[in-house]
């Protein structure tokens, strides 16, 4: 994490404009801890929420309708982060944000302006459900861009105030877009689930590797969602990567969203899987059964009920924690709370991989 005083001083002032805009309670500033609360007395859960949730509720900024699936990192002193937001339109857009805690979150009024890019079809592009990856000194971020329909998109940062736009990674049809945080034999890596022009068909999760963060190949299949011959209808109708991977002892530690369909609608739940540190396309150990599934109000009620969504992840290694940003019922944004190596430990000690 880059600890300078001008990216301090830049994640506090735009804190202090949030406080100043948006009329909230101050917020502690210094060493970006992340955010953390103990496991509830008497609980037994694996994972358990933020109990301010939502963190960003649908109405954070003037004029929004939701504020969700989105991206943070630590960055300066403080956190930095992408975020998808709705405005009356429901039209999704991007929008940079800081914070000095994680939770207390200034979001820049205006969508990011991206810049260096190929010719664009004619229209506004939609772009929604960000993931941001750091790798040597860059940020990348990568989202659902809307491009003769959906596919993956890219752009870099230094400073989460310029944007460079690089070369969409596929052509249509394509979404959930992951990178790795660090090259493996030299390469860049990224999940991502192909489809068609609607949301559900194919549903499996692929890896693909690249020299250059432009041109992607050697695709090779990770995890395939479940189904009545695997018994695991909790995932039964697609799976896609959430946060950018966590490397471990025990391999690349990704969480997962997983969707069942029912006759009231889709069920977003969360799952955890351990892929190879070299190979991570194989899969060593995978959940046999959801880490997290809607639960609350505000996961279970929203413009899209029934839905928890993660994106990203903040990691305390030193003290086995682990934040996890998601999104709920399409409407706000939410953390939920894990100590690592349980999570690692559950994931082998109920394992099935298909």
């Amino acid at each position: 994490m880059a600890n300078t005083s001008s990216t301090s001083a830049q994640t506090s002032d735009h804190v202090a404009a949030s406080r100043a805009t948006l009329g909230q309670s101050p917020v502690a500033t210094g060493s970006a801890a992340i955010p953390w609360q103990q496991r509830p007395a008497g609980s037994q859960s694996l994972l358990w929420r933020h109990s301010g949730n939502p963190v960003i509720g649908r109405h954070h900024m003037p004029g929004a309708q939701g504020i969700y699936n989105s991206a943070v990192v630590p960055y300066g002193d403080g956190f930095a982060g992408v975020f998808r937001v709705e405005l009356q339109t429901r039209y999704p857009h991007l929008h940079a944000g800081w914070s000095n805690d994680g939770l207390d979150w200034h979001i820049e009024p205006k969508p990011i302006e991206f810049t260096g890019y190929q010719d664009q079809p004619e229209g506004v592009e939609y772009a929604y459900d960000p993931r941001v990856c750091k790798i040597d000194d860059t940020y990348y971020v990568t989202w659902c861009g809307g491009h003769n329909g959906p596919t993956i998109s890219v752009a870099r940062t230094r400073d989460f105030q310029s944007f460079e736009r690089l070369e969409n990674a596929f052509l249509p049809f394509n979404r959930n877009g992951v990178l790795f945080p660090r090259k493996i034999d030299g390469k860049f890596y990224m999940l991502s689930r192909p489809s068609d022009d609607g949301h559900t068909p194919f549903g499996d999760i692929y890896l693909s590797q690249s020299p250059d963060m432009c041109h992607w190949g050697v695709h090779r299949l990770v995890m395939r969602k479940g189904g009545d011959r695997t018994g695991q209808w909790w995932q039964r109708t697609k799976v896609g990567a959430g946060p950018i991977p966590i490397e471990t002892d025990d391999g690349w530690l990704l969480i997962y969203h997983a969707v069942m369909d029912t006759c009231n609608g889709f069920v977003y739940s969360m799952g955890a899987a351990l892929l190879d540190r070299d190979q991570p396309w194989k899969v060593h150990y995978r959940t046999n059964q959801h880490i997290m599934t809607p639960e609350a109000d505000y996961e279970v009620s929203g413009h899209v009920p029934n839905v928890v969504f993660p994106c990203a992840a903040l990691v305390d290694a030193a003290n086995d924690q682990l934040a996890i940003y998601y999104g709920a019922a399409d409407t706000s944004s939410c953390i939920a709370y894990a100590h690592l190596s349980e999570l690692i430990a559950f994931t082998k000690d109920n394992s099935i991989v298909f």
